[in-house]
């Protein structure tokens, strides 16, 4: 693997992650009705560092084999969805328009994937705990939205 790739990969997936500190969950998020199995909060750093870490290394390995364009293409657009989720979220507190970003963030990560395994199968591999857990937060975005129609259907201005 190219550590200098993998390296520059590490460092845009730490830019949209970095959406995190800046609209951070806050009080409006933890006053939402959230199901039971909704994950604590310490678990998402941990698992985001884990996953950041497996997508770099995908993007790595990939990216120096011939006819890897498209994957590339692919991964480039999965990343900009996962930067763009946490500020309409978060942010702009729009619960839909949150659920129609992980739509898209999830059709974008499952032909990355496939795109990858087609280039490096252990590329696709390390995108699949990525794919479970974008499965996982489009689940809970979608629950979050069915437990608060209210604020849903007319989201609370962002205050700080």
């Amino acid at each position: 693997m190219d550590f200098v790739l993998f390296a520059i990969f590490l460092a845009a997936c730490f830019a949209a992650g970095s959406t995190g500190g800046l609209f951070p969950p806050g009080a409006w998020y933890r006053d939402l009705s959230k199901p039971w199995w909704t994950p604590p909060d310490w678990m998402f750093p941990v698992a985001w560092t884990a996953l950041y870490i497996c997508m770099s290394s995908a993007a790595a390995l990939a990216a120096v084999e011939p006819d890897s364009g498209l994957a590339m293409a692919l991964w480039g657009l999965q990343i900009a969805l996962n930067g763009l989720w946490t500020p309409v979220f978060f942010g702009l507190r729009r619960i839909k328009l949150g659920m129609a970003v992980l739509g898209a963030l999830w059709l974008s990560v499952a032909a990355c994937m496939a795109a990858l395994w087609q280039v490096v199968p252990l590329a696709g591999a390390l995108f699949l705990p990525y794919l479970a857990w974008v499965s996982i937060a489009a689940a809970l975005n979608l629950a979050v939205w069915r437990r608060n129609p209210d604020i849903a259907a007319n989201p609370p201005e962002f205050a700080s």
